[in-house]
């Protein structure tokens, strides 16, 4: 009850340099922790104070590091009154050196599959940018040669002008007007011009969206958890990666305009659903094999909340997960594709994201021959 050592083991004898008899009887805090007063996170004093077991860790040097103590409170077997408590204390350091060695490796392979994703997805950018840009300079060229065919029209109308103030308007410069206006083909370009403007504002708008979300998807993002849209990262992870899905099936996006915003590491999350529309298009377009028809699949993203959470839900209509393997998919280096088609690595990354990085769950649901419906649960908080 006075925090004095009652007895001690021989490996904390010898870490300490001690003998354990000479420990028997001393102030804990002196001996553990080289202090006379009691600290704050004391587990002797919490076990005496809550009556129950307690864990904590702290940095000791003159333990060897990283320690976890955990403390048991300890009963007089006579009458059953609380008379202590057994604190066992663990070493950790050489497991905490290894979780931090494990997670750069992880934050490494990340980081490298991002890089392939983001050059892989390159020449598809491109072009997916180079048709809205094909038609924009299309529509300039025409726009171009419109202008000087209005110009030499408003060149006439002018002159007319002049004659109408002058009184002198004469038959022959109507019927001058009146071929500029047949030659022009004025009617087809009050139709045209519109068109081709409103067709190059889209592709603006298209090359800029593109461009916009490539700059979301490749952004390094922050190393701490934002409350971010699921719903903006999924259309932005769509829409720069529209050359991978585009010529094997449909994307139909399903998304609840009322998800709350949760914590998460976006870029990750980025690289996670990259990862599973890649595969649900692979599937696909296994699926269809040559297919000379030009047949699609449909691949559908769907977001709801769920559990004070966000579930998001993608399903394809490819080849599906066979049930011997479905236990499996998720292993590192487990890839079914040919070798320099896959690392094996996306849906061990995707789970490590999801399950150990967000505290969440990653599930298949599969029939083989019919497709599979990948399910992320993500926590509100």
């Amino acid at each position: 009850m006075e925090h004095r050592l009652v007895r001690v083991n021989k490996p904390l004898a010898q870490a300490l340099g001690m003998q354990p008899e000479e420990m028997i009887g001393e102030p804990c805090c002196r001996v553990l922790r080289g202090r006379e007063e009691i600290p704050e996170n004391c587990p002797h004093s919490k076990v005496m104070q809550d009556k129950g077991p307690c864990t904590l860790e702290v940095e000791e040097d003159k333990l060897g590091g990283c320690i976890q103590f955990t403390a048991s409170p300890f009963y007089d077997p006579a009458d059953n009154t609380l008379i202590g408590s057994v604190l066992v204390g663990r070493n950790m350091t050489a497991r905490k050196k290894m979780e931090r060695e494990k997670e750069a490796i992880q934050s490494q392979l990340l980081h490298a599959q991002k890089l392939e994703s983001v050059g892989r997805l390159a020449a598809g950018i491109a072009h997916e940018i180079n048709t809205p840009t094909q038609f924009i300079g299309t529509n300039i060229d025409f726009l171009q040669e419109s202008f000087i065919d209005v110009g030499s029209l408003i060149t006439h109308l002018q002159a007319l002008l002049r004659a109408t103030k002058a009184g002198k308007v004469t038959p022959e410069l109507i019927t001058e007007i009146e071929t500029t206006l047949e030659e022009v083909d004025w009617k087809y370009l009050a139709e045209e011009i519109p068109e081709a403007i409103r067709q190059s504002r889209d592709g603006v708008q298209r090359v800029t969206s593109i461009v916009q979300a490539m700059k979301e998807f490749s952004h390094p993002g922050s190393r701490k958890k934002e409350r971010v849209d699921i719903n903006r990262i999924v259309e932005t992870t769509v829409t720069v990666a529209r050359n991978e899905w585009k010529y094997v099936a449909d994307v139909h996006l399903q998304l609840d305009d009322n998800l709350p915003l949760i914590p998460c590491l976006a870029d990750e999350m980025g690289q996670v659903i990259l990862n599973l529309l890649v595969n649900a298009a692979h599937g696909i377009a296994a699926k269809l094999g040559d297919n000379p028809t030009g047949e699609k699949g449909t691949i559908t993203i769907n977001t709801v909340v769920r559990d004070n959470g966000v579930e998001l839900r993608m399903t394809d209509t490819g080849t599906g997960i066979p049930a011997t393997i479905r236990k499996k998919i998720f292993d590192p280096f487990f890839t079914t594709k040919e070798v320099g088609k896959g690392t094996g690595q996306g849906l061990a990354i995707a789970q490590d994201v999801i399950v150990n990085k967000h505290g969440g769950m990653l599930d298949v649901d599969s029939c083989e021959g019919e497709g599979a419906t990948f399910i992320v649960h993500l926590p509100g908080s």
